[in-house]
């Protein structure tokens, strides 16, 4: 079982030290010291909460996302080296972190190896220290082009959308025929909750699917 529940917050810090009860010290409301510290974004993104994570990572045991996909992210120098984080937790910099991509978390695949590939060329350790939820959703292709689309449609009422099949994602998930991390324990399950999803799509939207080159790709991870 790897899944986790993480209430509340886009990234929740975790770690073992005991919270300071002391009035006026600043570092008891930092989070810095506290044993459990939420990261919350009360707007619509882009408030910087990617950046504070990054600071607190250095703190904590666990970092992890507990919603959201591979979106816009931020960007860490460590080393002089800079490294994208857009679906990763960021606490995968520092060494002495466990990180968890929660259920509620959409996940692309494709662009989840491709943020861990420059990771490891760069002598940033990975293996292991990455766990995923068996109840996270997946996030496919065609979830992106039906982003694209309905973005599309709403013309100057479009919302500004990174068109990273987040929404849509989160859409199937709604509705119920979203398809799971875990099912690909199963293959053949896998294939057939895979198809049926990308059937429904184009029978809703009219979107051209490749559903045996997107297959291919993913029986490759």
């Amino acid at each position: 079982e790897m899944s986790i529940s993480i209430p509340f917050s886009k990234r929740l810090l975790t770690s073992s030290r005991r919270l300071s009860t002391g009035a006026g010290n600043l570092r008891d409301i930092s989070g810095k010291n506290a044993r459990v510290c939420a990261v919350l974004g009360a707007q619509w993104g882009d408030e910087g909460k990617g950046k504070l994570a990054d600071v607190l990572a250095a703190e904590y045991d666990i970092v992890a996302r507990f919603n959201g996909g591979n979106n816009a992210g931020h960007t860490l120098v460590v080393d002089g080296k800079k490294y994208a984080f857009h679906l990763l937790p960021c606490g995968l910099v520092y060494p002495h972190t466990e990180n968890l991509l929660g259920n509620g978390v959409v996940v692309n695949l494709k662009s989840m190896f491709e943020e861990l590939k420059p990771l490891n060329e760069g002598g940033i350790e990975t293996k292991g220290r990455l766990k995923i939820s068996n109840r996270a959703h997946l996030l496919f292709d065609f979830h992106q082009q039906v982003d694209g689309i309905q973005e599309e449609r709403r013309g100057s009422g479009g919302i500004g959308t990174t068109k990273k099949g987040i929404g849509p994602a989160y859409s199937s998930k709604a509705t119920r025929n979203g398809v799971r991390v875990g099912q690909l324990k199963d293959w053949d399950s896998f294939k057939k909750a895979y198809l049926s999803l990308a059937e429904a799509h184009q029978s809703m939207f009219g979107v051209e699917v490749d559903k045996v080159g997107e297959l291919e790709r993913l029986k490759e991870f």
